[in-house]
């Protein structure tokens, strides 16, 4: 089995999702399957890309619910992009049989290795979010990268730098950065607005957090107190957790 650092990462890279402005256009999806269609972990397969039962290989997914919130008179439609947290304790590393998953120890990132990957699926079964994709073309596991053959591209300029799914979201719903860094943009982000990890009751201590989407009382006046957020969050994610887990 393999072994998490013996240490956290002091530098956590990942994503803050705005769950208050997304729009559920789905341009994260498709800019993360062209990206990595042509990149680390490329290609990315369809098998039946545009018929009633389609299936192929997304690192990124994007669903849509309705909720109303404690103080809302009606329901919204709330988009909810989900990919890979790239968890602190990430089981999907520790049951992996041949080493093929791992976290980095420099920046916090899970990877898979392919040419080590047998395609047995445990560390599907072992993630709670539902992030990895079994390539079924090649056999292997596959998961978002952070774009690792992009954020560290010294031959790109560096507000290019980033996540191909950050880069292509129109309404800046997504945030890059380091959330080891309590100074950082998008931990004062996620403290300004009540972002929270997603089920925390796993254990897993995902990186990636969700700022919640805003009550129409608060957002009338884009309140930013984390106070006006955190009742939000724990409405909205307590009742997200309970839909993922059941």
């Amino acid at each position: 089995m393999t072994q998490l650092p013996a240490k956290p990462a002091p530098v956590k890279l990942g994503l803050v999702i705005d769950l208050d402005t997304c729009v559920g256009c789905h341009a994260c999806a498709v800019s993360c399957k062209e990206w990595n269609t042509g990149g680390w972990v490329a290609p990315l397969s369809d098998q039946n890309p545009y018929g009633p039962n389609q299936s192929g290989t997304w690192l990124n997914r994007v669903h849509s619910y309705e909720w109303s919130g404690d103080d809302d008179s009606a329901s919204r439609t709330v988009h909810f992009p989900r990919s890979c947290l790239h968890c602190e304790d990430a089981p999907c590393v520790t049951v992996c049989p041949t080493g093929a998953s791992f976290k980095r120890g420099e920046d916090g990132i899970v990877l898979v290795d392919e040419d080590k990957c047998i395609g047995c699926g445990l560390c599907a079964w072992a993630c709670p979010y539902g992030a990895r994709e079994m390539d079924l073309d090649q056999g292997v596991m596959k998961k978002c990268t952070l774009c690792v053959d992009r954020i560290y591209n010294e031959e790109l300029a560096e507000h290019e730098r980033v996540p191909a799914c950050v880069a292509a979201c129109p309404t800046s719903a997504r945030h890059f950065g380091d959330l080891g860094d309590p100074e950082s943009a998008v931990s004062k982000l996620v403290a300004e607005r009540g972002g929270a990890d997603l089920m925390p009751e796993q254990g897993c201590k995902p990186t990636n957090k969700y700022l919640p989407p805003r009550s129409r009382k608060a957002a009338a006046p884009r309140m930013g107190a984390a106070a006006a957020s955190t009742s939000t969050s724990v409405g909205f994610l307590g009742w997200l957790d309970q839909l993922l887990s059941d």
